[in-house]
């Protein structure tokens, strides 16, 4: 029979297990009511010095905001640290998410006032071209005139109280004397520039005298009207960033600073460090904090509306291109008209400023008796017998030997983007309006944005103020000012002055721009510019499309969207090889269609194909 093993303890051994379970009981439970994780959370924060966390949890008298009926790891100094913390915290948040609109507005601006130069500089270098290619007489002495009228254009699309229309007949002003010398009587010169009074004359009643036509007047109405709007706009993007920048300097209540301490910092007083705020808690907490900031949500809605709109005005349809491009057109046409009308202008000037030839007047041509143009001729000069009676209107049909003498001048100026930047300004406008619909209620959704942060979790318990609890059960208040006074977290009680004066400027600023733009309620944004790319857009515009400018501003007209740059139905004597697909922008005598280089296209295809089979 074997006996049974038993084990042999070491009575040493068993006094010190005892001891170790003992030891291990003391230290869970001395943790139990230690403060150290809300040490660790107050350091790591960087709420304040770590000497103002108590070592234990004891009860304070003193608390205001996170009182508790029970032990607390919190104290009045430590409250005060959580209100600076939470305040801080706060503010750099909600300027985190204005960032993005900011930048946005920023961005935009820049860009928008880069392209406006870009057009400007174009259409300078363009009207230079003219002057320099074809009335080179007058060139050099006209030049600093254009750069006068397009330095000013620049300062008015940058803010600047300038009229355009004033600008316009300035310009026409002081080229007068020149072409009434260089090109209606050539060769007097020396006589009239040597009389200042004879050339100020010419200046002072260019306008009575109308020798460019109606086209100075129709040049500064369509360009008043595209560049107001295009100067709106960047006027309307500062606003934008005015209000944004207010928005991100907001003064937080000190009802709201508490309110956000009791719902960020209160729970750590317990020891209760991770534990997150309820959704519904923290909505209600953030929106009265921000009552003020969300009475500006129906002046921005109208703001960001209005600003779509301007967009659409200046960019819808190339306006604004359209019409930088059709200055050298009007002043084009402006100087044909002039020397059509020599004679008849050169008797008005000699009956106004006096005799101005060297000719002996035995050698004048005879004319009509003429005034100013408060009165029409009776006839017009001799030599334009077979036109009509009213020789000074612009509509005037003239004899086909003086139309072919000028024919000349129509030569047509290529305009086509740039390779490496096929970007125009209508583009630009639409990637920008499409952006700038995510921030049309940016003002009331910036608590919901603030709560979808770290403050709020989807956890089966969460934090509601007072204690841990399963859901919120408080009545969750609307945005606004006036609902916002019966929210039951934060007392709300008056708008902040910062925030009813910049809601003051932005509803003064609608305004304006309303009164201003009569016609914007009339626009439909998106059914105007569209969501994709259009259609023969000149974003792709190439050699072969045809994508010329004319360099004046009649008999090649701009086509778009089957209508020539005046209005008129276009038609007749250019056919689309694609009527289901008509380009944006096309210049009636441009290059030949598509359909011309396509054998050439498939000549050389073919070529290279056949070199690749003898190659491999």
């Amino acid at each position: 029979m074997s006996r049974g093993k038993c084990l042999r303890v070491n009575p040493f051994d068993s006094v010190r297990i005892v001891a170790l379970v003992i030891f291990a009981a003391n230290v869970i439970d001395a943790d139990k009511h230690s403060c150290y994780e809300v040490r660790a959370a107050f350091q790591q924060r960087q709420v304040g010095p770590l000497h103002l966390v108590p070592e234990k949890p004891y009860k304070d008298a003193d608390l205001q905001i996170c009182k508790h009926q029970g032990p607390s790891c919190c104290n009045k100094k430590m409250e005060e640290s959580y209100q600076a913390a939470v305040k801080k915290e706060t503010l750099q948040k909600i300027e985190s998410h204005t960032y993005h609109l900011e930048n946005l507005l920023s961005a935009h601006l820049d860009t928008f006032q880069d392209m406006f130069q870009f057009l400007l500089s174009f259409s300078q270098g363009h009207l230079s071209s003219l002057l320099e290619g074809t009335y080179s007489s007058l060139s050099s002495q006209a030049l600093p005139h254009v750069n006068q009228l397009f330095s000013s254009l620049s300062l008015y699309l940058r803010g600047a109280n300038i009229s355009i229309e004033m600008t316009v007949h300035r310009f026409f002003n002081n080229i007068f004397p020149l072409v009434y010398t260089r090109l209606i009587n050539p060769g007097i010169e020396e006589s009239v520039t040597a009389s200042s009074t004879m050339v100020d004359c010419l200046r002072m009643i260019r306008q009575d005298v109308k020798p460019f036509g109606d086209h100075p007047v129709i040049m500064a109405r369509k360009m008043a009207e595209l560049l107001e709007a295009g100067r709106q706009l960047g006027l309307a993007l500062d606003k934008g960033l005015e209000v944004i920048n207010a928005t991100e300097h907001i003064n937080l209540s000190r009802d709201c600073v508490k309110g956000l301490a009791k719902m960020v910092y209160c729970s750590h007083c317990r020891g209760l460090t991770l534990i997150k705020p309820c959704a519904g808690y923290c909505l209600n907490v953030m929106r009265g904090c921000l009552a003020s900031m969300s009475e500006l949500d129906q002046p921005w809605r109208i703001y960001i509306s209005s600003l779509e709109k301007l967009t659409l005005t200046m960019a819808g349809h190339h306006n604004l291109e359209l019409a930088m491009l059709g200055v050298r057109g009007h002043v084009n046409e402006a100087l044909l008209y002039a020397q059509i009308h020599g004679p008849l202008i050169t008797a008005t000037v000699d009956k106004v400023c006096g005799l101005s030839t060297l000719e002996p007047p035995g050698m004048r041509p005879t004319s009509p008796e003429v005034t100013t143009s408060t009165t029409t001729s009776a006839s017009p000069p001799s030599s334009a017998a077979s036109s009509s009676s009213s020789s000074s209107s612009s509509s005037q049909v003239l004899p086909d030997e003086w139309l072919g003498r000028f024919a000349h001048l129509k030569s047509p100026f290529p305009l086509k983007p740039s390779k490496n930047n096929k970007s125009n300004l209508r583009t630009l406008s639409r990637d920008f309006l499409l952006l700038l619909q995510r921030y049309k209620s940016f003002f009331t959704t910036v608590p919901e944005m603030l709560c979808e942060g770290e403050y709020v979790v989807d956890d089966s318990t969460c934090w509601g103020g007072n204690g841990v609890v399963e859901s919120y059960t408080g009545r969750i208040i609307g945005n606004g000012l006036d609902a916002q006074r019966q929210n039951p977290e934060v007392k709300v009680r008056n708008m902040d002055p910062i925030m009813a004066e910049f809601k003051k400027r932005l509803e003064h600023f609608n305004q304006e721009t309303l009164e201003k733009f009569t016609n914007l309620s009339e626009i439909a944004v998106w059914e105007e510019l569209g969501s994709g790319e259009e259609q023969g857009s000149t974003a792709d515009c190439d050699d072969e499309d045809g994508c010329q400018s004319s360099g004046d501003g009649a008999e090649h007209n701009y086509v778009v969207n089957g209508r020539t740059s005046n209005g008129r139905q276009h038609g007749g004597d250019i056919t689309q090889e694609n009527p289901s697909k008509p380009p944006a922008v096309k210049v009636v005598g441009g290059s030949p269609p598509t359909s011309w280089q396509q054998p050439r296209c498939l000549a050389l295809l073919f070529a290279g194909l056949c070199l690749k089979w003898m190659l491999f």
